[in-house]
């Protein structure tokens, strides 16, 4: 026999029961909020999984180029001749600026040294690159490599440095 107060406890299904049934599922908001923190969580991940020596390469690359159209502008300014070109001073590889005054060289006052000491570059076809004074240069490419990672840097002449993929032109 079923006590009283047992039966009176038990759901029912019928109107007016004041017990409901637990949900059977999820709400949108909390898929959503789901949907969302997998996202944040993938894209941290990617970010994390970035290539050190590819970043630091890509940013000796954006910098030589700010580096090279500042001696450009300079170059432009004074008119005379400036020239880039890699440089090795005790097994270190660095890089120069120099303005050209008739056959005397003279350094400018701009940084010499890579961020990253181990940082190779090679000036495809000469030893330097000619920054002006004229407003169109001739077609020039500098290639940067570190480990088994290279970037390279090229002008058509007319337009600033930037990086280019591999065989592409500026």
């Amino acid at each position: 026999m079923v006590h009283p107060a047992a039966k009176a406890t038990t759901p029912t299904s019928a109107p007016g029961s004041s017990r409901r049934g637990a949900a059977a599922g999820f709400t949108l908001i909390e898929l959503m909020v789901v949907i969302a923190l997998i996202a944040v969580a993938a894209g941290v991940v990617s970010l994390a999984l970035r290539d050190p020596t590819r970043t630091r390469l890509d940013t000796e690359a954006q910098r030589l180029s700010a580096l090279l159209e500042t001696a450009r502008a300079e170059s432009r300014a004074s008119g005379l001749p400036v020239v880039w070109a890699p440089t090795s001073v005790d097994g270190e590889t660095q890089f120069r600026f120099a303005r050209v005054l008739g056959t005397r060289v003279e350094p400018l006052a701009m940084p010499t040294h890579w961020l990253d000491a181990q940082v190779r570059a090679e000036v495809l076809g000469m030893p330097s690159v000619q920054l002006g004074p004229e407003p169109l240069i001739g077609a020039q490419r500098i290639v940067l490599r570190l480990g088994d990672q290279q970037v390279q840097l090229a002008t058509d002449g007319l337009g600033p440095f930037s990086v280019v993929e591999d065989g592409a032109r500026p």
